[in-house]
């Protein structure tokens, strides 16, 4: 029998103290994010010419990245619909999966911003540019962030090991993407 420590046993909430850790984290990062964007949309609104610097991003290259990410959470929830049933080779799979999502992402992301900061748009050249790279570079971390706990998740997984994380990281993955749904319109459409 394998020793799980006490804590991932009680709850007084009815909810698993490992699901209500990482709810509590998504709380701390709507905060974090509600912020940002309760900023920039304020500053959006007392500043009419953010549409004329936004007119300037690659909204074909957001979309692209909405597309990935929206897939990429696709493949988290099979994972999760695979590790419920036992199947960990599947979960990691699909694990994989949603990683290789995540690496497409930040691909486009650094070929995009490469292209921008060549031509000038830079984090300082106004404070649309700023919001921006702020907001997306924190995303960005984010989507780093859970690459990299989505690929421990699925080496235990491909274990049969710990299955109960993966449902874990794809709560998670799915707020990273909910993060950028209201990203890409703010930084991309609204011009």
């Amino acid at each position: 029998m394998a020793f799980k420590p006490l804590a991932n046993l009680r709850s007084a909430t009815g909810i698993a103290t490992p699901k209500l850790a990482v709810w509590w984290l998504l709380v701390s990062e709507i905060v974090i994010f509600g912020g940002v964007l309760a900023s920039y949309l304020m500053h959006r609104l007392a500043h009419p010419e953010f549409g004329m610097y936004a007119a300037h991003t690659n909204t074909i290259a957001g979309a692209v990245n909405t597309f990935v990410l929206l897939t990429s959470s696709l493949t988290a929830v099979l994972a999760h619909q695979a590790a419920e049933t036992g199947d960990g080779k599947k979960a990691a799979r699909y694990l994989v999966f949603t990683i290789i999502g995540a690496l497409m992402f930040l691909t486009i992301k650094g070929f995009e911003w490469n292209y921008e900061i060549s031509h000038g748009y830079t984090i300082s050249a106004n404070a649309f540019w700023a919001f921006y790279y702020t907001a997306a570079g924190i995303h960005a971390g984010h989507v780093i962030a859970g690459a990299i706990v989505m690929a421990f998740v699925a080496w235990d997984a491909a274990q049969g090991k710990e299955l109960h994380r993966v449902e874990l990281a794809g709560i998670y993955w799915h707020f990273v993407d909910l993060v950028w749904i209201f990203l890409f319109p703010l930084l991309y459409i609204a011009k």
